[in-house]
């Protein structure tokens, strides 16, 4: 790459301004990527189409890439990483693939196929890394659900313990996997779009859901959440939008501060359309999309933009301060400030 591209925005608070920086670190594969997973400061995964699986143990200065061996037509949506050998990765799609590896990508084990010709995996989420959870487009107004309690090594259906069906043309975003969020003592929270939006929430590994209303831009197909974080149990953002008009910034954003159960409008909203949402600290939230990035430092209510970059996908490390972006022809930034 001839030139880094520096985007500085200027905070003022009590002591001083805040400044943040989107580095290029690497470009040019022939790769959309959506999966993103960032284990600490040094180790990060991520996933796209092609068939494409990318591994950086040096903070994303250098990858190593592979293509799983007979999966090179796949679109790798959404990975998870436990360490610098083992990660699973789930296409989008039919058929529909879960593949494991435990030898830093040397090679994959199929671990789920699925030939239905509906099957549409859209996310995956962690308890610890023995439990997780994957969730895709309904079946016969059925969300998918699919569970491990091995490591991923096999995966049960437990579509049946979702007993609400969906709505017609309901469904999820396969945008940057974080359409699913979990934390560590059970709780899953689901977000839908399209026809309608909705939120699913289990406490309990997916045992049992309550659903609740998300009123983010809805309504048709194209529009909805298409990412959710949360802070802790209660303290959450969506953002989503219109993908086919990522500059429009119509309802784009709203805020729980009850686990999902009721929702609120920000102050002043993102700027278009966005894909990924991550908490940095309480305080300071990135989101991300097609059309730029936006940066919040009261917990959501305000969003002020900082690039007109295109991305599809923004994560922080889960031990460690590394932010990577990821987007189209292999693009992977780092945010800092």
């Amino acid at each position: 790459m001839k030139n880094i591209f520096w985007f500085f925005l200027l905070f003022s608070t009590t002591s001083f301004a805040q400044s943040y920086t989107l580095k290029p670190l690497t470009s040019g594969k022939n790769t959309s990527m959506r999966g993103l997973s960032i284990v600490s400061d040094s180790v990060a995964w991520v996933s796209g189409s092609n068939g494409q699986v990318g591994k950086s143990l040096d903070g994303g200065k250098t990858w190593e890439w592979t293509q799983p061996k007979g999966y090179e037509k796949l679109d790798f949506r959404d990975i998870e990483a436990f360490d610098q050998l083992k990660a699973i990765v789930v296409n989008a799609g039919s058929p529909a693939y879960i593949l494991s590896t435990i030898d830093g990508g040397k090679s994959w084990r199929e671990v789920y196929k699925n030939t239905d010709s509906a099957i549409f995996l859209d996310g995956m989420g962690f308890w610890d890394e023995q439990q997780g959870i994957i969730f895709g487009d309904p079946i016969n107004n059925k969300m998918q659900l699919l569970k491990t309690t091995d490591g991923g090594l096999t995966w049960q259906n437990i579509s049946g313990n979702l007993k609400k069906e969906l709505k017609v043309g309901e469904a999820g975003f396969a945008a940057s996997g974080t359409t699913i969020r979990t934390t560590t003592d059970g709780k899953v929270w689901i977000a839908s779009g399209g026809s309608t939006s909705k939120i699913y929430y289990s406490s309990n590994y997916g045992h049992k859901w309550k659903v609740y209303d998300c009123p983010i831009i809805q309504g048709e197909s194209s529009t909805g959440p298409f990412s959710i974080a949360f802070y802790d149990a209660k303290k959450g953002i969506a953002v989503g939008g219109n993908y086919l008009k990522d500059k429009e910034s119509i309802n784009n954003a709203v805020l729980t501060t009850n686990g999902g159960k009721t929702w609120s409008k920000p102050q002043k909203s993102v700027s278009g359309y966005r894909s990924a949402v991550e908490y940095i600290t309480d305080q300071l939230c990135f989101a991300t999309g097609s059309s730029g990035t936006d940066v919040s430092t009261d917990g959501g209510k305000n969003w002020t933009n900082i690039s007109s970059l295109n991305f599809n996908a923004l994560q922080k490390a889960k031990k460690g301060n590394l932010i990577l972006l990821t987007g189209n022809r292999g693009s992977i930034y780092q945010l800092t400030w």
